[in-house]
């Protein structure tokens, strides 16, 4: 309880000499999130075992900002395949009794390594769990819970004064994955797709010069470690943080993942690969520090909102009964949960609730989109929007896939297969990207209030 009311002093107390020099107040902290025990991993469904160690840890890790007005924000970061919305929903309501936090002002993000743990209520669908798994499962989200809330604790503890900056670099290996066959859409290679290659970072620096902390991004399915790899990993965002955090001692950097559902890595397969892939991230996060980059002054600001997204018409109740017979197990699994809910309430549901956050540090935008965000989002967005645009995916709840609107022509994973390892009951309509991208705007204007 005292260690509450400390750190509510800390964040109400008033700081005239952040406000005179333009300067924030900003907190970091890291906590090791790997499991203590072997349990299974998440992202791929053809695993058939638990976990068998480690490469490296896991982390979770916090920043703090507040702007001269004692405006707010808490990014938190983790080496995970994402957060479902009731799980960020109960930290935020922790974090509120704790530390007086609103819920707008706190933004998750999760790197998405696909060599991490299962966290309870996330892709129901795509996992063999028997109770012994399910049972350890749900004590490490357990505990999740309450470490999340104590690393922001010691985050806002850590606050001093720094200057921050925004950059923009590049790097090379992430490539479309929807390949168009005779057969149809594939996740395969597309040399010739879409894809947003950029590197954001920004830059916390105290005042006598050293760097405290980066962010830094990319959009890029965190995927170089395949389904056969069963060792506890950040992928090549993790080894892309243990590199930056080694050629700067001290400093802590949290990777935060951009819209690329529809991007790999490539090539791919190989732990080598993933370390060579992290390596050539921390360099071009590494050449943005050491070159020109924009100052960030002013006020913090922070809005979050929700759009319903509808889904397309489900599948009848004859055709969820006919797939009970499908050759494909997850098809058959994903029949019986739907049947079970048609008998229970009559329906299946029609619309999802879709997290959409926007925050503003300075000059910067940061948009925070849930789900697996294909890229089309960001390079639209950071078209239609101001100059200091940072688009995010996997951000305050892990629903499904987001296609876009053109996607729906194409079909493939993202747009339609995906949702049975979602457990949701058929994909959405083509109204989805108008849907969301106008949400975005709506919470800018409201930022500029």
């Amino acid at each position: 309880m005292l260690r509450s009311l400390l750190v509510l002093l800390i964040f109400t107390a008033v700081y005239p000499q952040a406000a005179a020099q333009n300067l924030f107040k900003v907190g970091l902290a890291k906590v090791a999130i790997t499991p203590e025990k072997n349990i299974w991993m998440a992202g791929y469904a053809a695993r058939n075992k638990p976990a068998e160690g480690k490469i490296h840890d896991l982390y979770a890790k916090a920043l703090v900002i507040i702007d001269g007005n004692r405006n707010r924000l808490v990014l938190v970061t983790t080496d995970l395949l994402g957060l479902p919305r009731d799980f960020t929903e109960v930290v935020s309501r922790e974090a509120r009794k704790k530390f007086n936090l609103k819920r707008e002002e706190i933004f998750f993000n999760s790197s998405h390594t696909h060599t991490g743990p299962v966290i309870s209520g996330s892709l129901a669908g795509a996992y063999d769990l028997d109770a012994e798994q399910t049972a350890a499962i749900n004590q490490y989200t357990d505990r999740l819970r309450d470490t999340l809330v104590t690393l922001i604790g010691k985050a806002i503890e850590d606050i001093s004064l720094a200057n921050l900056a925004f950059g923009r670099g590049i790097a090379p290996f992430a490539m479309n994955r929807r390949q168009m066959t005779p057969n149809g859409m594939i996740i395969g290679v597309n040399p010739e797709g879409v894809v947003d290659r950029d590197v954001p970072v920004l830059r916390i620096v105290s005042p006598d010069g050293k760097l405290r902390g980066v962010v830094f991004g990319y959009a890029c399915h965190n995927t170089t470690l395949t389904g056969e790899f069963y060792l506890y990993s950040g992928d090549y965002a993790g080894f892309a943080q243990e590199a930056i955090e080694k050629t700067h001692p001290g400093a802590i950097s949290l990777f935060v993942a951009g819209c690329g559902a529809d991007i790999n890595p490539a090539p791919r397969s190989k732990l080598e690969l993933a370390q060579e892939h992290g390596e050539t991230l921390a360099k071009s996060v590494d050449q943005v520090l050491n070159g020109s980059m924009t100052p960030l002054n002013g006020r913090v600001k922070s809005v979050i909102g929700e759009v319903a997204i509808p889904f397309s018409p489900p599948p009848t109740k004859e055709e969820f009964q006919a797939r009970l017979n499908n050759q494909n197990v997850f098809q058959r699994r994903h029949a019986e949960r739907m049947l079970k809910r048609l008998e229970r309430d009559g329906k299946l549901i029609s619309i999802y609730p879709y997290t959409i956050q926007v925050i503003q540090i300075g000059e910067l935008k940061l948009i925070g989109l849930a789900g697996e965000v294909v890229s089309d989002y960001s390079l639209r967005l950071k078209r239609e929007l101001e100059r200091y645009v940072w688009v995010a995916g996997y951000s305050n709840d892990l629903c499904s896939y987001i296609p876009s609107a053109r996607m729906y022509k194409e079909g493939g994973y993202e747009v339609i297969d995906s949702m049975i390892y979602y457990d949701l009951p058929g994909p959405y309509t083509p109204e989805i990207e108008e849907k969301i991208i106008n949400k975005v705007h709506e919470l800018v204007r409201r930022l500029k209030k």
